[in-house]
């Protein structure tokens, strides 16, 4: 029988069943499959499909689409309980993560790539929604640092796995595909199963909601979608095509992200509450220009894998500051925003990410330079709009400009 209980209530059941607890078993489970499957993806289709530049670009492209398509979960969310959509899509994604390696052509690795992105986006559309309303605003922040390094240590057993064991014991794409996908299938029915229907105070718009007043919001996470989209494509692929990385290689470049995330993310969620969003945001997108510059002057000026290598993982760092943008906007959102703007927002996240991956594939072919240079233009960008958020951001506040001039938040 289904147990329903307001967020009120939850304190009174054992700590292990609390929404506190879903949230981190949730960032537990999600990233054992998907970065499994984002771990061994380079080298596998490059040496079982033989992938190109192009080719890469448009499996990224088709990979995007169901976030592009985020914006249908408001109509899900009509028939579905979030909390049981977002477990339900954890586990489509692990199930689609664990054959992977069963259909090792073009067209199998596209239609399984978009049946786990499905998983992987609705899920985290859904996990935004239910974070900005079940954590206290007061220490969000801090709880969202916990959550990552939650999500980071998960990934590092991952990659700690695949570089210790994949040589001695002769590991091959399905077991390790099997393995990763099936855990977090687990794990996701097992919430399912065990956990209450928790019941939010404040009830979700179920319609499409864009608000004029989130126009910055809506800006900083197109940016957000447009840079994410040249690390998460090319900057791996270009320590496999360039520098001839193998699958322990790329394991252990992530696994000291990993490492280091474990260490930062806490202390990130504090600095996002003690300097505030504006001031946050502006430092990763300063760190992030120089970043992309640096990589454009990898193959500019030849430098060896070890610059590379360390771009990376100063790269991944500076992303870990986007926590501050789910903070930003539940300091201006309306409760009952929290949901279609969650899916509204990653349809805009996902905007660029639908054709931006095929043509910078094409680009790449050309000049992996360019790429990199043109990411830097983008977090230029993006600098500049954080300046524009305020120190205080509320509703009615939202910008530098509505500060100037408060107004009823609509």
């Amino acid at each position: 029988m289904i147990e329903f209980l307001r967020l009120d209530q939850a304190s009174e059941q054992p700590l292990w069943r609390r929404p506190i607890t879903l949230l981190f078993l949730m960032a537990l489970a999600m990233p054992i499959a998907f970065f499994t499957w984002y771990a061994l993806l380079n080298n596998f289709v490059k040496e079982v499909a033989d992938f190109d530049g192009a080719d890469i670009g448009l499996l990224h492209t088709i990979r995007e689409i169901p976030g592009f398509l985020s914006f249908l979960v408001i109509f899900l969310i009509i028939v579905f309980r979030e909390q049981v959509l977002g477990l339900t899509s954890l586990i489509l994604l692990g199930a689609a993560t664990a054959i992977t390696a069963w259909y090792p052509q073009l067209t199998g690795i596209m239609i399984l790539t978009f049946l786990s992105s499905v998983g992987f986006h609705y899920y985290e559309t859904v996990n935004q929604s239910l974070q900005l309303q079940w954590l206290p605003k007061d220490r969000a922040p801090q709880i969202l640092g916990w959550l990552m390094a939650t999500g980071s240590a998960a990934t590092f057993c991952v990659y700690f796995v695949i570089m210790i064991l994949w040589e001695p014991l002769g590991l091959t794409y399905n077991m390790v595909f099997m393995v990763g996908g099936g855990i977090t299938v687990a794990i996701a029915a097992f919430a399912l199963l065990a956990y209450p229907q928790y019941e939010s105070p404040h009830p979700q718009i179920k319609r499409l909601v864009l608000r004029r007043r989130y126009w910055l919001y809506y800006a900083l996470q197109f940016m957000a979608g447009a840079r994410r989209q040249i690390f998460m494509v090319f900057a791996g692929f270009m320590m496999v095509e360039k520098f001839g990385f193998q699958v322990y290689e790329i394991a252990g470049l992530y696994l000291i992200n990993l490492v280091i995330n474990m260490v930062i993310a806490p202390l990130l969620g504090k600095i996002v509450g003690r300097f505030g969003e504006r001031n946050a945001l502006m430092f990763e997108y300063t760190g992030l220009v120089c970043v992309f510059l640096a990589y454009g002057g990898v193959y500019f000026f030849d430098w060896g894998f070890q610059v590379a290598a360390v771009l990376y993982v100063l790269d991944h760092m500076f992303f870990g500051l986007a926590l501050a943008l789910k903070t930003y906007f539940q300091k201006i959102g309306a409760p009952g925003d929290m949901a279609p703007t969650a899916a509204v927002a990653f349809t805009i996240n996902h905007i660029a990410a639908v054709f931006l991956p095929v043509l910078l594939g094409l680009l790449w072919l050309a000049s992996p330079a360019a790429v990199f240079l043109l990411a830097a233009g983008m977090a230029g960008v993006s600098l500049i709009l954080s300046t524009l958020i305020p120190r205080h951001p509320v509703p009615g506040a939202e910008t530098i400009f509505a500060a100037r001039a408060p107004q009823a938040a609509e």
